[in-house]
């Protein structure tokens, strides 16, 4: 995805509140790295939508603190599949 940075942040901040989605996820979605995904949410959105920011910060907040959660499940989920095969 490329283009405008700004345009890119506006774009990934929209993504990540309609989806509910990690900066992981969003990354791969746009087929760029996590990075570039995180810097332009974190400072250049707040500089081009200041309105968004807020939005945009509490779904990331939300997500990290559940990605504990998530990995547990991931790995559950890797044990049951290994365990199936056997």
């Amino acid at each position: 995805m490329k283009g405008q940075p700004n345009d890119r942040a506006i774009r990934l901040g929209e993504y990540i509140l309609e989806h509910k989605a990690t900066v992981r996820a969003t990354a791969k979605q746009f087929g760029i790295s996590k990075s570039t995904v995180h810097k332009d949410v974190s400072e250049r959105l707040p500089l081009i939508q200041p309105q968004l920011y807020p939005l945009v910060k509490a779904v990331l907040e939300q997500n990290k603190q559940e990605r504990h959660i998530r990995g547990g499940l991931a790995t559950r989920e890797k044990y049951a599949r290994m365990n199936h095969k056997k």
